[in-house]
């Protein structure tokens, strides 16, 4: 199983953004579905969580401005980042449970994609 993340790049504060990251591979089910960040020098954040219900859960940081949402059909968890300010500067990471053909589950996560917001 591999995850691919896409939408990074450089963007100004008080503008938006949106990240995706797409499963592929051998799979039969996914779960839990999460973006995280980590910023230089400092801690990897968990930003936003999705269940395959659609239930969601973000970082009091993002509440308000980032919307997490997901395409089952497609295997795909998006983040929609909106009014951006320089401290969301971080590499952003997907992150996905997903269960195998032979229904074992696993963590799986994608490589991080850079987003850069200027002031």
């Amino acid at each position: 199983v591999q995850l691919q993340a896409s939408g990074g790049g450089l963007v100004q504060a008080g503008g938006s953004q949106r990240l995706s990251c797409v499963a592929s591979g051998n799979i039969f089910s996914i779960g839990l579905m999460a973006w995280y960040r980590q910023a230089p020098g400092k801690q990897r954040e968990l930003v936003a969580t999705i269940t395959n219900g659609g239930s969601t859960n973000y970082a009091d940081s993002v509440k308000g401005r980032f919307t997490i949402s997901r395409d089952n059909v497609k295997n795909t968890v998006y983040l929609q980042m909106n009014s951006l300010k320089p401290e969301d500067t971080a590499v952003y990471s997907c992150y996905a449970h997903v269960t195998d053909p032979t229904l074992i589950p696993l963590s799986y996560w994608g490589q991080g994609t850079q987003v850069t917001v200027s002031s």
